[in-house]
C-alpha cells in the first residue's frame, strides 16, 4: 500500500530544518572544537559546500524519483541493487546512531542526572507521535522549530553583548588539515537532516517541484543558523573552552553571566534535540519501509497501516533498535558513527545523480563529482574508530544481505 501526499512545502522546509538544527547546534560543535581547534569555521565551511553538494544531487534525483527510501531507492534505480542496499543500510544504521546521540542531547540538557533514563523515554514518546501520522510529525516539529530559533536568537543577542569571563576566549590557531577535515566531517552530521525530505518523498504533494525547494531552503536556514551560532561560541568560549563543554550554549551563557538563561537554553536544546529526534525516526522508518519493500529487510518491515497512512512496524522497531543504542553508546561515539554512515550514503547519492541526463538535470554535474570526493574525503578523515566500526556494520549487513536473500532462494 502506497503512503499519502499530505505534506506542502513548508511541511517539507520545517521537518528539514528541524531535522538539521536539532542536530547539530546543541551537540556536535564541541567534539568539532576539539579536532579542528580555531579551524573550526573553515571545517563549518567544508561541511556546508559538501552538504550544499549533496542537497542539489538529493534534490534532483528526487525529483525524478519521488518515493520513500531517499538515496536507497536512487542507487536502486541508477547504480543497481548492491549499491541501493549500501546507501540504505549506511542510512539506516547511520542516523540510528543520530537517532540515539539526539535523545541523549535531550536527556543530558533536560536532566543530566537521568539523561539515559529520558532519552528512552523520548524515543519512545515520539516513535508514538510518528505512529498517528505525518502530518502529526509535521505539526509537532513546527512547534519545536519555532521554540528553538526564538532560543538560539535570544542567545545569539546575548553572547554577541556579553563580556566573557573565560581566560583564552576568542579565535585562536588551527589545528591543521586533519583537524580541520575531521572536524567538518563531525560537522557534517549536523548538516545532513535534508535528507529527511528525500525519504519522505512519497508524502510530499506535488514532488518535482516541492522537494527541491525544500531541500535547498531548509539546507541555507541551516547554514545561517550554524555559522551564527559558531562564531558567537568561538567569541565567547574560544576553541579549548568549546571542545571540553558538553553543553556548550549553555557555557557561553555562564561565561558571559548570563546565568539565569542556563534554562532557557537547556529548553532550546531539549526541543531541538526532540524535533530532530521525531524527525529521523520517521526517516528512518520511510527507508526501511523502502528497503523492505524490495526483500532487503524482512518483509513484515513493509506493512503500511491503512489508517494513518505510516509504516508503523517500521517505526516499532526503529524506536526498539534505538532503545538499545542509547544505553549502550554515548553522545560523541554516536555522532562519529553516524557521520560515516551518513557520508557513504550520500557518496551513493552524488553518483547517482551523475548518472542523470537531459530533462532529468537540474545541476551540473561538478556538483556531484564535488560532492561524492568530498563525502570519501571526509569519511577517511574521521577520527579510526568511527571507520573501523563504519565499515564493519557496513560489511555485517552485506553478509546479512546475502544471508537473507539465500534463504529465500532455498525456500522458492
Amino acid at each position: 500500500m502506497p503512503l499519502q501526499r499530505r505534506l506542502s512545502t513548508r511541511d517539507a522546509v520545517v521537518i528539514g530544518v528541524g531535522s538539521m538544527v536539532g542536530a547539530g547546534v546543541f551537540s556536535a560543535f564541541g567534539p568539532a572544537a576539539a579536532a579542528a581547534g580555531g579551524g573550526l569555521l573553515v571545517g563549518l565551511a567544508v561541511a556546508a559546500v559538501v552538504a550544499f553538494c549533496n542537497a542539489t544531487s538529493t534534490a534532483q534525483l528526487a525529483a525524478v524519483h519521488p518515493t520513500s527510501g531517499g538515496a536507497y531507492a536512487y542507487g536502486r534505480a541508477r547504480l543497481g541493487d548492491r549499491w541501493g542496499f549500501l546507501a540504505g543500510w549506511s542510512f539506516v544504521v547511520g542516523k540510528t546512531a543520530s537517532c540515539a546521540a539526539m535523545a541523549l542531547t535531550f536527556g543530558a540538557y533536560a536532566w543530566p542526572e537521568h539523561a539515559r533514563a529520558l532519552a528512552v523515554i523520548a524515543v519512545v514518546a515520539l516513535a508514538a507521535v510518528n505512529c498517528l501520522g505525518i502530518t502529526r510529525t509535521a505539526s509537532v516539529t513546527r512547534v519545536l522549530v519555532a521554540v528553538v530559533l526564538v532560543v538560539l536568537v535570544a542567545a545569539l543577542i546575548i553572547g554577541a553583548t556579553g563580556s566573557s569571563t573565560v581566560t583564552g576566549a576568542g579565535f585562536s590557531a588551527t589545528s591543521g588539515p586533519v583537524g580541520v577535515l575531521q572536524s567538518a566531517g563531525i560537522l557534517f552530521f549536523a548538516f545532513a537532516g535534508y535528507a529527511r525530505i528525500a525519504t519522505l518523498g512519497e508524502e510530499v504533494r506535488d514532488p518535482a517541484r516541492t522537494i527541491p525547494r525544500a531541500v535547498v531552503g531548509a539546507l541555507a536556514c541551516a547554514v545561517v543558523i550554524y555559522a551564527a551560532v559558531a562564531v558567537m561560541l568561538l567569541h565567547v568560549l574560544g576553541a579549548d573552552a568549546l571542545a571540553r563543554s558538553t553543553a556548550p550554549v549553555a557555557a557561553a551563557m555562564d561565561a558571559v553571566g548570563a546565568h539565569w538563561a542556563g534554562p532557557v537554553v537547556r529548553v532550546g536544546a531539549s526541543a531541538a534535540a526532540l524535533g530532530a529526534l521525531l524527525g529521523l525516526i520517521a526517516g528512518i522508518g520511510r527507508t526501511t519501509m523502502a528497503m523492505a519493500r524490495e526483500g532487503d529487510m524482512p518483509r513484515y518491515l513493509a506493512h503500511v497501516d491503512e489508517r494513518r497512512s505510516v509504516p508503523r512496524a517500521a517505526e516499532i522497531t526503529v524506536a526498539a533498535v534505538v532503545v538499545v543504542v542509547v544505553l549502550t553508546l554515548d553522545v560523541r561515539n554516536a555522532i562519529g558513527f553516524s557521520s560515516f554512515g551518513v557520508l557513504v550514503y550520500y557518496a551513493v547519492a552524488n553518483a547517482a545523480a551523475f548518472t542523470q541526463t537531459g530533462s532529468d538535470r537540474r545541476w551540473p554535474r561538478a556538483l556531484q563529482m564535488l560532492g561524492l570526493c568530498g563525502c570519501v574525503l571526509l569519511a577517511v578523515t574521521l577520527p579510526a574508530a568511527a571507520v573501523v566500526v563504519g565499515i564493519g556494520v557496513l560489511s555485517a549487513g552485506s553478509a546479512g544481505r546475502w544471508m537473507l536473500q539465500r534463504r529465500r532462494a532455498l525456500r522458492s
